[in-house]
This record gives structure tokens, C-alpha cells and sequence, in this order.
């Protein structure tokens, strides 16, 4: 079970990367009438929570810095953003190198039961379902922003 779980990580996660990197830059950080984030915010976002439940950041993992929370985490939004904001290009790099992180996870970890169910997930192996599940979703809101940004720049 945990090889097919790695598998689909890898599937998501290099169809996220190869998507966001063929956006646009001028298109990433443009935030939609309607919508409450950009694609630059989506793509650090993405990044984080997979920390978050794939490795303990902030308390478990030091990889990321520590302002990728008031930055990324859920709630936060560009128009609060100050101080330094990696760019798209380097939230790239880092989702490359947090797959083969993923990847190094012993295979036993997978079944093992949470200490507390979370968002209805019992196992690390869930946990890891929910990973990807979260990240396919936000690559549809990616996509989805991208056409209506050009939409609305082609005019």
C-alpha cells in the first residue's frame, strides 16, 4: 500500500510542478475578481501543508522557514504578506526536493494510527491520501484562475 501511495504522491505532485511551471509569471501573483488568493499563494500553500502533515512543520520540520506559516497556512492571504515571500520558481524547487523527502518515508510509517484522528484520518497512510488529495484540489483552483486571468488579459 505505502508504494502506491508514494506513486500517486509522485503522479500529483509532477503534474503540480509541470503546470505551475509553465505559468506565466505576470499571471501568478494576479489575484481574480472573486477569488481570495493568487497562484503564487496556492503553490507556497500547497508546500506547507504537505509539511505540515507529511512532516510536523513547524514543530517536527525545520526544512521550511518559519514565516512559510504566515505566509501559506490556511487563512492567510497575499494582501497580509510582508517581509520576505519566496518567489514561485523557488517554491518549485522546494516541492521537488519535499517529493524526495516523501519518497525516503519507511514504508512501515504508513500504517501506523495517528496519535489523534485528523480531519477524519486515522492512519499516517490516510494522512498522506489527504496530502494528495489536497494538493490535486488546489492544482484545480490553479488551472481554473489561470484561464480566467488570461480571459480577462486577452480582452
Amino acid at each position: 500500500m505505502s508504494e502506491l501511495l508514494v506513486k500517486h504522491f509522485e503522479l500529483a505532485r509532477g503534474s503540480f510542478v509541470k503546470n505551475v511551471g509553465a505559468i506565466d509569471e505576470a499571471v501568478v501573483d494576479v489575484q481574480p475578481e472573486g477569488f481570495n488568493n493568487t497562484i503564487h499563494w496556492h503553490v507556497g500553500h500547497v508546500l506547507t501543508v504537505a509539511e505540515q502533515l507529511m512532516f510536523g512543520f513547524p514543530k517536527k520540520s525545520t526544512i521550511l522557514p518559519a514565516n512559510y506559516m504566515e505566509l501559506f497556512a490556511t487563512h492567510t492571504k497575499p494582501a497580509d504578506w510582508h517581509g520576505d515571500v519566496p518567489s514561485v520558481q523557488e517554491l518549485l524547487t522546494q516541492l521537488k526536493e519535499q517529493l524526495k523527502r516523501i519518497k525516503e518515508i519507511p514504508a512501515e510509517s504508513f500504517t501506523k494510527k495517528l496519535k489523534t484522528p485528523f480531519l477524519g484520518q486515522q492512519t499516517f497512510g490516510e494522512l498522506t491520501n489527504f496530502a494528495i488529495y489536497h494538493e490535486t484540489l488546489h492544482l484545480g483552483q490553479i488551472q481554473t484562475m489561470k484561464r480566467v486571468i488570461e480571459a480577462v488579459h486577452t480582452k
